[in-house]
């Protein structure tokens, strides 16, 4: 850092076109930042700086140097940042990818205990329900809810298991009669949850027995509280995660349908970028988040 030096005191003097300012600011006495200024002229063996009684400037290798200069001082400092930041357990910034109804319900609780526990940790959550690359987005990690991973590009974590049921308003049930079975399931009446615009396939199990059910197109959406909404409604039957919907199910807005009959779970999974190692940062957020899920309802851990 110490070759840098120099440059870093020229920089201060052109923010601030003082020699008595930039001393000021990083606490020298003017004759040193005079002598510094002085001896990167003479390395470059250019005059960088005009001085007058009244004022200081720039010559044009001056403005050459600060233009070209700031931005390697400014990347070295942010590099020397993240790599500082990358052995620090509980000190640096997070950024997180989440789904949109997960962030929405569960992020808000669980970044606010986060930041409690580890205050001088910043957090940016990005939300969305589309499975973004990590390594492109350039996040720490991403949390999905999803089937078991097959992304062999990155390394994930499993924290727990999330179970889905069948939903639908009373209301809805009423009109058209409860399914006894899922043969009775009709595909106008089932709401999709779907990311490519194809209707949803829900696979629905007992004992030894496979029923397997194409949702309809009707309504469909890549939002699972959306299609709760829609549920409570009237609109039809969902299958959606049980911490989307059991507050709804508390309420009386939604019961379960085919109660019998039991539907695949989904992973509540981490997912990191290829780290060769995971950094210390990263590993704290992730022991946390797990251990406070572990207090939620609406997910099972194994």
């Amino acid at each position: 850092m110490e070759d840098l030096k120099a440059i870093r005191v020229f920089l201060e003097v052109v923010d601030h076109l003082s020699f008595n300012a930039a001393a000021r600011s990083l606490k020298m006495t003017p004759a040193s930042v005079t002598r510094i200024v002085a001896r990167l002229e003479e390395e470059l063996g250019q005059q960088l700086l005009l001085r007058t009684t009244r004022q200081v400037s720039l010559t044009s290798a001056g403005a050459v140097v600060a233009a070209r200069y700031r931005p390697i001082v400014e990347a070295f400092d942010q590099t020397t940042d993240d790599i500082l930041a990358a052995n620090r357990p509980n000190d640096g910034r997070l950024k997180i990818n989440a789904p949109l109804s997960m962030g929405m319900r569960l992020m808000p609780g669980l970044v606010e205990s986060f930041r409690l526990a580890y205050p001088r940790v910043s957090l940016d959550v990005q939300l969305t329900d589309a499975l973004v690359d990590i390594i492109e987005e350039d996040c720490d990690l991403a949390i999905r809810v999803s089937g078991p991973p097959t992304d062999k590009s990155t390394i994930w974590r499993k924290l727990c298991v999330v179970p889905r049921i069948a939903v639908a308003s009373p209301a809805f049930l009423g009109r058209t009669g409860t399914p006894a079975t899922p043969d009775d399931l009709v595909a106008p009446h089932c709401l999709s949850y779907s990311t490519n615009g194809q209707p949803e396939t829900w696979v629905f199990r007992k004992g030894g027995a496979n029923r397997t059910i194409r949702a309809g197109t009707t309504v469909m959406s890549n939002n699972g509280d959306y299609l709760a909404g829609i549920a409570s409604a009237g609109g039809g039957i969902s299958v959606l995660p049980d911490f989307i919907v059991h507050s709804a199910i508390d309420r009386g807005e939604l019961v379960q349908v085919l109660p019998e009959w039991e539907l695949p779970a989904l992973w509540l999974t981490l997912f990191y970028p290829p780290y060769a190692q995971l950094p210390p940062l990263v590993a704290t957020f992730s022991d946390f988040c797990e251990s406070y899920l572990r207090d939620l309802d609406g997910l099972v851990f194994d």
